[in-house]
């Protein structure tokens, strides 16, 4: 599938800026699945000041905000080619051993309620693909998708004990559980689209488990699927704090108003290429 993205981030600030530094997870790669075949990033208000690589093989982008400037605003366009892996992402790269997405973090440390909820699912952990299959459809049953009720600082605990939440949180019990299996987890904030739809709610995020003879396999536990075509993968990390498409700080500049507009569609020509490549499929059927 050849998907267009057109993100825009915009900052408005209350007061004067004096200072400030953001850093930006905006930029996909070209990965298992995936191929970015252009991506473009305008700034308006920020100037770049340098691009780099994380601890998570994330492309990262730092910008300084110019003193005194109303607001900031992000825009990424881009082009990327997605084919459908089953969820399957492959072998582990980068910096990070698995042995660190093992280690619980402030967000995804479990409690008296992730244990609760391993106990009760009953699945062979033998089997530990048929496992966090079970683990995720029950955690989707018991956390209902309800946008507004948590925030970035909202911990898997705290969710699961509300039984209400949005993708992240879903992410972040899945990932808590998880490691509490000995099964290294990491999150993944990306794209989606969602069908029927070019305008989309904001970026979503989901949750990647890493099994044996397998590697790294994504879940979404809030569209109860494995990604498929529909995905880009953006960013990863332990957590939700290590992939989030913006951190950084703003001095003096008061209340802070975020508007986030984003649109993934279908390319036209995307589209056009399949239906020819479905049609001369037919009529080679129909020749044969």
């Amino acid at each position: 599938m050849l998907l267009t993205v057109k993100h825009t981030t915009r900052y408005v600030f209350a007061d004067k800026v004096s200072h400030g530094l953001q850093r930006l997870r905006l930029k996909p790669k070209s990965t298992h699945g995936q191929e970015v075949l252009d991506w473009r990033m305008t700034l308006e208000g920020a100037q770049p000041q340098a691009s780099y690589e994380d601890q998570h093989y994330n492309h990262v982008d730092l910008v300084s905000i110019e003193p005194g400037v109303p607001e900031v605003v992000v825009t990424c366009e881009g082009t990327v080619r997605t084919i459908d892996n089953n969820g399957v992402v492959g072998q582990n790269f980068g910096l990070m051993p698995l042995w660190c997405f093992l280690r619980p973090t402030k967000l995804t440390k479990p409690g008296p309620r992730v244990r609760q909820l391993l106990a009760g699912i009953e699945a062979d952990r033998a089997d530990m693909l048929g496992y966090l299959h079970t683990l995720s459809r029950v955690i989707g049953e018991q956390v209902e998708y309800v946008p507004g009720t948590t925030d970035s600082q909202t911990t898997a605990e705290q969710a699961l004990s509300a039984g209400k939440g949005v993708c992240q949180d879903h992410a972040h019990i899945f990932i808590a559980a998880g490691r509490m299996l000995d099964v290294p987890m990491r999150y993944v904030g990306g794209y989606l689209r969602m069908d029927g739809r070019t305008e989309q709610e904001a970026g979503h995020g989901w949750a990647e488990a890493h099994v044996s003879g397998l590697g790294w396999v994504g879940f979404d536990i809030s569209n109860a699927i494995c990604p498929d075509e529909r995905y880009i993968r953006v960013s990863t990390g332990c957590d939700y704090s290590e992939a989030a498409p913006v951190t950084g700080i703003a001095i003096n500049a008061g209340e802070t108003r975020l508007d986030v507009h984003l649109s993934v569609d279908e390319s036209a020509v995307g589209s056009q290429q399949q239906q020819q490549s479905a049609q001369g499929g037919q009529q080679q059927t129909q020749g044969s």
